[in-house]
């Protein structure tokens, strides 16, 4: 059986029905000061298979991130059917809380075709049994980090990860901006693969947006470093499992204008491409009052 933590995450991916194209979720408070964006992305995604043939599969979706969302309040999503073709369904999700659009995100989902297939190979990286469960913020200097980004560093998760090459994001160097990240749900869970997109989902935004601050030697814990995604894009390439080892490669290309552009593939242990992803996010940097 799954652990509470994991119990607790699937509960928040279920939502409740309102009505044919409107649903409730909860939030839940991970030590973020606002709702975590891949809670959001995870929900929506949810809420909008709700709405289409269980033999559609969700191939890809694009997110705008558009307010901060309140930890304290429940989420409202709206659901468009906006087209079910022959081969494809297209919705249209909008999450909202006191009255606000927060996120405003199209899915796409495929019945199961063949085709032609390629992949790009996977990173030569450790394999994650070798690597160490390593905090990325040593022990001794937990203290400096207000209380409750305290809490989020050090509170148990529902994922485990694990870092081929760690920093310290108190006392970040420069480095080239991409970076490998191993990571599992800490126990198994049910077969269901709508689970373990929508599971995926939640997982993509960890990690992503940070590795374009890599060349600066900055970091979202610096107080001094404003940090916001704005758009998130992901595709579903083959099945998987998400209480079983991913590695997570993200590189990004290019920053400028305060934004920053990250990209990221999603393999098996054994190499299977299964998902990318691509994300643009705030870093602004501003004088230390």
């Amino acid at each position: 059986m799954p652990t509470s933590i994991v119990h607790e995450l699937i509960d928040l991916l279920q939502l409740e029905r309102l009505e044919d194209n409107l649903f409730r979720g909860q939030s839940r408070d991970i030590g973020t000061r606002y709702v975590f964006g891949g809670q959001v992305l995870g929900q929506a995604l949810s809420a909008a298979q709700k709405t289409v043939d269980e033999s559609r599969h969700a191939h890809s979706l694009h997110a705008y991130f558009l307010r901060a969302g309140d930890v304290e309040a429940p989420i409202i999503y709206n659901v468009e059917r906006s087209r079910d073709g022959g081969s494809f369904s297209a919705r249209r999700i909008v999450a909202i809380q006191h009255g606000q659009p927060i996120l405003n995100m199209t899915a796409s989902f495929q019945a199961p075709e063949g085709g032609a297939e390629h992949q790009f190979p996977m990173p030569l990286v450790p394999k994650p049994e070798d690597l160490p469960a390593v905090n990325i913020i040593p022990a001794s200097e937990l203290d400096k980090i207000p209380a409750k980004r305290r809490r989020w560093l050090t509170k148990a998760g529902p994922f485990e990860f694990r870092h081929v090459h760690p920093r310290n994001e108190l006392n970040p160097t420069r480095q080239p901006p991409y970076q490998n990240v191993w990571f599992r749900l800490v126990d198994r869970v049910q077969d269901s693969p709508v689970l373990h997109r929508s599971l995926l989902a939640y997982a993509s935004d960890f990690h992503l947006i940070g590795t374009t601050t890599f060349p600066h030697a900055i970091s979202y814990l610096q107080p001094n470093v404003r940090m916001a995604s704005l758009d998130h894009a992901m595709w579903f390439h083959r099945p998987f499992r998400v209480d079983e080892w991913l590695l997570y490669s993200c590189d990004s290309p290019s920053a400028q204008q305060s934004r920053g552009l990250a990209r990221g593939m999603i393999f098996t242990r054994d190499g299977v491409l299964v998902a990318s992803t691509a994300q643009e996010g705030l870093i602004r940097v501003v004088e230390s009052k």
